[in-house]
């Protein structure tokens, strides 16, 4: 565990996930998620999580592990076709990770995952939150309607709006 890691966490608060993600933004992420999901039968979710605190911060739980946690607790996984892919954003690390349900990873694989999260994170560091979030969203739909494609039965198993932790 680095003092670094630690001091970066420590350091950030809600003010600079509400600088980076405004009201705005959010609503703009809401808007891409549901547009998305009426090309495909994929259920979508986006997080962001300013720092990491208490126990998983002390216990170095690196952005994936953390995201694979949040990715049960939201129950991504518990929709009718294993389609579920989560978006998660730890701000304090600059770190973007891809978690998708086993029916729709298991097709696209980790290298299309990490492409997507490699160039939201490009954005982010160019400060282009909302523009990141979208390309990624839109990125992940495309995937999703080539293995998921929807039809007019679809129903939307998960909320689209995004979450803030």
């Amino acid at each position: 565990m680095g003092l670094k890691r630690i001091g970066r966490h420590l350091w950030a608060n809600r003010s600079r996930v509400q600088k980076a993600f405004p009201p705005h933004t959010l609503d703009a992420i809401e808007h891409a998620i549901r547009a998305s999901e009426a090309s495909h039968s994929g259920q979508i979710r986006f997080v962001v999580e300013g720092a990491l605190d208490g126990a998983p911060l002390f216990a170095d739980q690196p952005a994936r592990e953390r995201a694979l946690d949040v990715f049960s607790q939201l129950r991504i996984w518990d929709t009718e076709h294993n389609n579920g892919v989560l978006l998660y954003v730890l701000l304090a690390d600059r770190n973007v990770e891809i978690i998708a349900d086993r029916g729709i990873d298991a097709k696209v694989g980790g290298e299309g995952w990490e492409a997507i999260c490699k160039a939201i994170e490009a954005e982010f560091r160019e400060g282009r939150f909302e523009q990141g979030a979208i390309d990624g969203i839109a990125a992940i739909g495309r995937h999703l309607a080539t293995h998921f494609p929807g039809d007019a039965s679809d129903s939307n198993e998960l909320p689209d709006g995004p979450v803030v932790i």
